[in-house]
This record gives structure tokens, sequence and C-alpha cells, in this order.
């Protein structure tokens, strides 16, 4: 397909010029004569390989037409333009330049000059998008590499714990709902989902004879348990790419009142993640098999996280869960 410039002038002869000479190149030109009918058009018809635009025109100038273009919602805004001049002002160049301008173009047109500037810029556009496209399809992978690593990391960290096989997946799944419900989007959703994966990492530094003591912890049992939150933060902290992935594993035993571990943060001090995914913790800790009990009846879940709103959920969290369990008539939001 031949590439396609728009060329906009409110003179016919630099019209009739540009369009012979690119046209002769074997390109696709559009012929405009106001900034307004660029921006209609565009809106319209999609968006070209390159824009011509000239400064000198009445009404709407090169420059308001570009200023516009750049601020408008359009298929032309990431379009490359190069201006279209008969002057050689260094005032007017560097205005263009800072506006968003590739490059300036004299007038009378040089044909040679023309077609090698428009043709350089079109295949330079054409590089960096491809460029971009391959960027993003390798960025892509590599996430999708990466959750699988994660979620086989959660399977891990889950099999050490006889009574809680499938946990950390569970967390995840509830937080990532509550999050979606709450109004969280694309990278922010994927990543409360991961952090929901990795909350319980800290839990590898913990001895399995520990975790799964069917008896009532010994306190200085309890404060090597009290300690996962730390030792999980210390792991993920090595993810330089990921910063934020310690706020789930670090403050998710922490209590919407005060009271919790291992900071004893309350309210809004504690990072939104971790109120999410703290209630999703317990929301499947309550709705999960133990040795010494089948999960809980759902009215009695959904009675604790009444009780519980303000003191040790985040409140808005647990009106988005008491409103899921009550769609769940089947209580299908438990351990199976």
């Amino acid at each position: 397909m031949a590439d396609w410039v728009i060329v906009v002038d409110d003179d016919t002869s630099n019209l009739k010029m540009a369009g012979h000479i690119l046209s002769k190149a074997a390109m696709r030109v559009t012929a405009l004569k106001s900034g307004q009918a660029l921006l209609d058009y565009l809106e319209e018809n999609g968006s070209p390989d390159l824009i011509l635009l000239d400064i000198k025109m009445p009404g709407m100038d090169g420059f308001e037409t570009l200023q516009k273009l750049k601020a408008q919602d359009t298929a032309g805004e990431d379009v490359p333009v190069i201006f279209l001049t008969a002057d050689e002002n260094e005032e007017s160049e560097t205005k263009g330049l800072s506006l968003g301008a590739v490059d300036f173009i004299k007038k009378p047109f040089v044909p040679e000059v023309l077609t090698l500037r428009v043709r350089h810029m079109i295949d330079l556009n054409h590089l960096q998008k491809n460029l971009e496209r391959e960027v993003s399809k390798k960025t892509e992978e590599n996430e999708r590499l990466f959750i699988h690593v994660v979620q086989a990391l959660a399977e891990a960290i889950d099999a050490k714990d006889t009574y809680t096989n499938g946990h950390s997946g569970r967390v995840a799944d509830y937080t990532k709902e509550i999050a979606k419900r709450y109004g969280y989007t694309g990278k922010k959703l994927a990543d409360i989902y991961m952090m929901g994966l990795l909350h319980d990492v800290g839990k590898i530094g913990i001895p399995d004879a520990i975790i799964n003591k069917p008896a009532k912890l010994e306190e200085s049992e309890f404060v090597l348990i009290k300690n996962h939150p730390d030792l999980g933060s210390k792991i993920l902290q090595k993810i330089k790419e990921m910063p934020h992935l310690i706020n789930g594993a670090k403050w998710h035993h922490e209590r919407y009142a005060g009271g919790g571990y291992p900071d004893g943060l309350k309210g809004k001090e504690i990072p939104e993640e971790a109120r999410s995914i703290a209630f999703a913790d317990a929301y499947d800790a309550m709705t999960s098999r133990r040795s010494y009990r089948e999960p809980l009846p759902q009215n009695v879940v959904r009675a604790e996280i009444e009780k519980g709103s303000g003191v040790q959920f985040d409140p808005k969290f647990a009106d988005i869960m008491i409103a899921m369990i009550d769609e769940d008539t089947e209580y299908e939001m438990k351990e199976r």
C-alpha cells in the first residue's frame, strides 16, 4: 500500500506542486486548504503516514492547528508533522519544534528535497512504530513468563501448609475481583493479582513443623510466624523493577483500626493493596477447611465481615465483599 501524505496549504498552486512531486514518488496525496479542514478530515478518515502543514494560513495558522491536533484525541495526534514555510525564521522553527513538529521544508519546493525529506520521515516513523510493537510484544511475553513463575512459586508456598492448598490463588482471585469492583483496571489490576499470589511468600522461611502444627503455637513459635511479612518483603524487594510488590507481602496482617503486625499501621497508613489483600486473606481463612472444621457457613462469614468492618477490615472493601456474598447464592466462593 502506498504511503499516505496529507498536504495542508491555503495556496492552490503549492498544493498542486506538492501533490505532483509526491505522486510521482508513488505516494498517495490528499490536499486540504485549512487547519480546520485537516482536523475535520482526520476525524472522519483516520490517520495518514505524514502531514505537511503550512505555517501561514488565514484563520487558524499552522501553529494553532498543530496545537489542536496534539490536544485532541484524534487519529492524527501521533502522526509526524513537517511545517511548510517560505521564511527562514529561527523563532518560527523554535516554536514549531517545541509544539511537536519534526522538520521544516522551505517553499518553493525543490522536488528532490521534498521527496527525500518526506520519504525519510515516513520510513523513520514506520521503523519507530515497528520497534514499539516489538518492545510491547516482548514485554507481554516477559510478563506472561513472570506470572507463570509467580504462580508456580505460590503453589510451592501453599504446598508447605497441609491445610491451605490453593490459598494463594484464591486470595489473588478474591483480591482481583474486589479491586476490579472498586475501580482498578489494566496494569493496576494485574499488579494487585500478582501481589495476592505472593502475599505469603515469606512463609518459605518458616519451618514446616510450625506452619503445620495442629496444636496451639507456643509464644516463641508465634513470633516466628509473625516474621513472615518481613521475610516476604525482603525477598520481594530484590525485584527492583516492581518495588510495589512488597505491599501485599509486608502489610497484609495489619488491621484497619490498628493492632496488627509487623508495623502496627492503621487506616490509610496501610497501603490500599495490602488492605484489599488482608481482607481476601481473612475471607479465605473463614471459607477454607481446617483440620478441626469445614468452611464456615456463609451467613456466619457474612456476619464476621460486618463485625470486622472498620476494625479489622477497610469498610469500603467489606461493603464490596458483602455485595459479592449476597450475589453468591450457591456459596461458590470457598475452598472446594
